[in-house]
């Protein structure tokens, strides 16, 4: 089944016109013109057509091959995916920038339907080749170093063999997929679709959570108790996604024989499960010094007894709440980037001049933000809800990181490109401390000084703290729906069971907020993603810290880890950098620079 793998930021981006300047938006002609398109027509047809040959010609046989023949078969298996991910990429982003139109998710989904169809008879492609004796294929990659290029590929689907179906469910599962993406489906446009009053203004969700962020505490108050409203009035829906979504993982994770509901997800990332085990509790154990201190501090700094979940996002009293116009935010980013390196300001600019950016809010346009690469011939998107505000400029030096990354991965070709998402952080994250780090150098005073390592701080936070709250409350969920159906009420509960442990003794939850569950995509669109988010800020982390000591040629070992895309385990990729995942002690380095920020902040108390 072919994905659309768009992860949405969990930040609160937001665009419009003035005083924001010229926002830019996707021109998508280069992958197809519109929807009527004759290459797109010709596409479908040659698709429909080298999936039956391709299947005529392999199917059964390739175990027979030897290494040119089976080099011959994995590019034209590369060029399908390529011309059937062109294909879906052009639906996907059309139909983003405006889920609630009847006609564009019509055509994703006629488009995806179509794909299934004629990719179905490929099932056995991955079933074969994980048949085949290991001996039989080192032979084949010591006759044959172009076909030893695609080792990493063989090892990921190999790393599936011991949750292998039969030929007949495998087909079967493949066409299934079609039912779980319509449940994604309701609940994108069901997001999309809803409308919140704030004290008589009409918005939709990413303007209504934008005001989370704003200086009125009036405002912050009456935003949060119109989402929780919105939420309850339609959780009934969310509950149903979510225990049907839930449930069909855990039926297909059941027949395949996984030993957990995350097992799936850390053999896509390419990561042991007891490296996520080892995040996972250095980070739990870090909850006091991190998230519960620096809460403390914010609590002080807001002149409040207690903090309420409207304070959690809340720009400090003396923070200046000026807009930042896009020209201003495109130069902050560039300026950064450039200085770091000018070939990656290089890699930046086209984003900004080629329409490869979706940035204003708009009706019905999907919420949050992203970075699609597409394929390895056109170009990644980023689409973004530009508002202006410190953290959208934030959220752009990310989303542009991701950019630079897919650009030069595409390098590895259609089926060695793809990063797994614990390492698709890395260069979006460090996109956004490059950026950070910039703004901090200008600062002039003390106050300005402090409200950027507040700010990022709290980015830390959202980025670690909360995503491993978040992948504690998937890993509750998954387990609870094993034993049965789930009322609204039995997921609240486990939300709210990870919120106060994870956010610490500053805050009071309002009446209400035990739904905010219900607007994570994540938990929708790709269960357990969100640890990636946790792993990529640790890992730049650590990885900063190498940069700032002056290890000497980092940059073109940059360049190197971020050209490798998919071709690597994160072990060999972090080698040179002298940093090991697998240590128990590397997850300490990254979170030591949170709380070092911490120290600062605490510092200029005194």
């Amino acid at each position: 089944m072919l994905h659309l793998p768009f992860p949405v930021r969990d930040a609160n981006a937001g665009g419009g016109s003035d005083p924001l300047g010229n926002l830019p938006e996707w021109d998508l002609s280069d992958l197809y013109t519109g929807d009527d398109a004759p290459e797109l027509k010709r596409d479908l047809e040659w698709l429909e057509k080298a999936c039956a040959e391709f299947a005529a010609d392999y199917e059964g046989k390739l175990a027979d091959l030897d290494a040119a023949g089976l080099l011959e078969c994995v590019l034209r298996n590369e060029k399908i995916n390529a011309i059937a991910g062109r294909i879906m990429s052009y639906a996907g982003l059309r139909y983003y920038q405006l889920t609630t139109d009847s006609e564009r998710a019509k055509f994703m989904s006629d488009a995806q339907e179509a794909i299934t169809n004629y990719t179905t008879p490929l099932v056995f492609f991955t079933l074969e080749l994980n048949r085949i004796d290991d001996d039989v294929l080192a032979a084949h990659f010591a006759e044959n170093a172009d076909l030893a290029r695609y080792e990493p590929v063989f090892r990921r689907i190999r790393a599936m063999k011991p949750y292998q179906l039969s030929d007949e469910l495998e087909r079967f599962m493949h066409d299934l997929g079609m039912v779980g993406d319509a449940w994604e489906r309701l609940f994108d446009e069901t997001i999309a679709g809803l409308t919140f009053d704030v004290d008589g203004e009409e918005l939709n969700i990413e303007g209504t959570l934008n005001l989370l962020t704003e200086q009125d505490r009036a405002k912050r108050e009456a935003a949060s108790h119109e989402l929780a409203r919105v939420f309850a009035d339609n959780i009934k829906t969310f509950a149903r996604v979510h225990n049907t979504q839930a449930k069909e993982k855990e039926i297909i994770d059941r027949w395949r024989g996984m030993p957990s509901p995350q097992t799936g997800r850390h053999l896509s990332n390419d990561v042991e499960p007891e490296v996520v085990e080892a995040l996972r509790e250095a980070v739990v154990a870090a909850y006091p010094k991190l998230s519960h201190r620096y809460y403390e501090l914010k609590r002080k700094w807001l002149g409040l007894d207690v903090m309420q979940v409207w304070d959690r996002n809340a720009p400090l009293p003396m923070e200046d709440t000026r807009t930042v116009a896009w020209p201003e935010a495109e130069k902050m980013v560039m300026d950064a980037y450039s200085a770091f390196d000018p070939r990656m300001g290089d890699l930046a600019a086209p984003f900004f001049s080629k329409g490869w950016i979706d940035a204003e809010v708009k009706p019905g346009k999907a919420p949050g933000a992203f970075a699609h690469p597409t394929v390895t011939d056109v170009h990644p998107y980023v689409m973004l809800n530009y508002l202006g505000k410190p953290r959208d400029v934030m959220t752009l030096a990310h989303e542009l990181g991701h950019g630079v990354h897919q650009v030069l991965a595409a390098e590895q070709g259609e089926m060695l490109s793809s990063t797994p998402l614990t390492l698709a952080e890395t260069a979006s994250v460090f996109g956004e401390m490059l950026t950070f780090r910039k703004m901090l150098d200008k600062a002039e005073t003390k106050e300005q000084r402090k409200v950027l390592l507040a700010g990022k701080v709290e980015d830390m936070i959202n980025t670690v703290v909360r995503q491993i709250a978040f992948y504690d409350f998937e890993c509750k969920l998954h387990a609870a729906r094993a034993e049965g159906e789930l009322t609204p009420d039995d997921i609240n509960a486990l939300w709210m069971s990870v919120q106060a442990e994870s956010l610490g003794p500053a805050f009071e939850f309002m009446e209400g907020y035990e739904t905010f569950w219900a607007y994570i995509p994540h938990f929708v669109h790709s269960p357990f993603y969100v640890y990636a988010y946790a792993f990529g800020d640790g890992l730049v982390n650590a990885l900063y810290s190498v940069y700032a000591d002056g290890k000497e040629g980092f940059e073109d070992l940059y360049f190197d880890m971020l050209r490798a895309g998919g071709s690597k385990h994160h072990k060999e990729l972090l080698a040179p950098f002298g940093l090991d995942a697998s240590d128990p002690t590397f997850w300490d380095k990254g979170l030591s620079m949170i709380s070092g920020f911490i120290d600062e902040l605490e510092a200029m108390e005194d």
